[in-house]
């Protein structure tokens, strides 16, 4: 039988990440490819979701959530954000981060829309915005600092655009806009009344940069969406646990489109994210030194394979280039590694406007136990 599939599906394939993913596991090799972090998440958060499955919290939510979670983000939006929300009315909490940005853009796009995003990018960014219709405009960032050119971004935009879209800290690259950035890009959204949607589900993971919400600055507000999450920071991936902080109006009807997607985010797990955001500042900061211990280690065993690192400035995820002529392009080096040495990463061409722009790199992530991340960069040392 033809299947018929809907149009928007006919170009939708696997993804490289969880591809070569699949075949690490196969063969028992060390996955520096998904970004997993599979890392122990803090005892309070587990023990307090336990208490919320014993407590019988097992029916549905308000689909903003439950009240102390919503109460727990806002306290934390404002004190390490800087942006004040109203956990009643402008406080979102979603089926993790993706929940939070597919039901921001089905509330704020219509087919034919114009979304600016930038390049290197998040794969699941492009493919959602792909999957309604949505034209991508991209901007182009350059290796080692990642940096755009204005003259570029302004060019982007036009009287279709409707949204533009900042991931920081960056995947894959590592990117932490800076303020005068996020200024320069809260005034050109002004200028053509566009929506700014910022992910910064890595926000806790800098390394010497500090990280800037655009919600915070007074040229981002009242246009800015900022979605984020527990994923990275309590090593709690597969909890689905998310949050968007929104204008009231906005919030509200893309609360409805949650409710009708999802539903709510699973109750009991709510609960144990209100306790890991009672953590104390000590967690956050030693967790971003461990991520930063891990991102040297691995820098440093790359540069002495021939590999050039592009060292983040914060988030797990590291690209790294070769030399020309060493692999064929950047699927046969993601292959040969994983064949090779049982490491594996993804192709750089995932990620990039241009698919050869990332033909010469791979994306590697150091969110591993450190004993994991040590086999992997003595496996890594064996391409020397």
């Amino acid at each position: 039988m033809d299947p018929k599939f809907a149009d928007r599906v006919q170009s939708l394939q696997q993804s490289d990440i969880r591809r070569f993913s699949a075949w690490c596991a196969e063969i028992g090799g060390v996955n520096l490819s998904q970004g997993v972090c599979d890392q122990p998440a803090p005892d309070a958060v587990k023990e307090a979701a336990k208490r919320a499955i014993d407590d019988n919290h097992a029916i549905y939510t308000h689909m903003r959530g439950i009240p102390e979670l919503r109460r727990a983000i806002a306290d934390k939006m404002a004190s390490f954000n800087g942006i004040q929300c109203d956990p009643e009315t402008e406080v979102a909490v979603t089926v993790g981060t993706a929940g939070a940005f597919a039901c921001t853009a089905m509330t704020l796009l219509n087919p034919g829309d114009e979304v600016i995003v930038f390049s290197p990018y998040y794969s699941y960014h492009a493919n959602l915005l792909r999957l309604l219709g949505v034209e991508i405009v991209f901007v182009d960032t350059c290796p080692p600092d990642w940096r755009y050119d204005s003259e570029k971004l302004a060019s982007a935009f036009s009287d279709k655009t409707r949204m533009v879209l900042v991931n920081t800290p960056s995947n894959p690259s590592g990117k932490v806009f800076s303020e005068a950035e996020l200024r320069e890009i809260a005034i050109f959204a002004r200028k053509h009344d566009a929506w700014i949607v910022t992910d910064e589900i890595y926000e806790y993971i800098t390394y010497g940069k500090k990280h800037v919400s655009v919600g915070s600055l007074p040229e981002g507000e009242g246009r800015t969406i900022t979605i984020s999450g527990a994923s990275k920071s309590y090593a709690v991936t597969g909890w689905r646990v998310g949050y968007a902080i929104a204008p009231s109006v906005v919030c509200e009807k893309l609360s409805v489109v949650s409710d009708h997607l999802y539903i709510c985010a699973p109750s009991p797990l709510q609960h144990g994210i209100v306790a890991g955001m009672t953590l104390p500042e000590s967690y956050y900061q030693e967790m971003a030194e461990d991520y930063r211990v891990k991102r040297d280690m691995l820098a440093d065993t790359l540069r002495g394979i021939g590999f050039e690192p592009f060292v983040p400035e914060g988030s797990y995820y590291m690209l790294a280039g070769f030399e020309e002529g060493r692999y064929r392009d950047a699927t046969h080096a993601t292959e040969s590694i994983l064949e090779g040495v049982g490491v594996a990463t993804v192709p750089g061409r995932a990620f990039f406007r241009d698919p050869g722009d990332g033909e010469q790199q791979l994306r590697f992530c150091y969110a591993k136990k450190m004993a994991d991340l040590e086999d992997a960069c003595e496996r890594l040392r064996k391409l020397g």
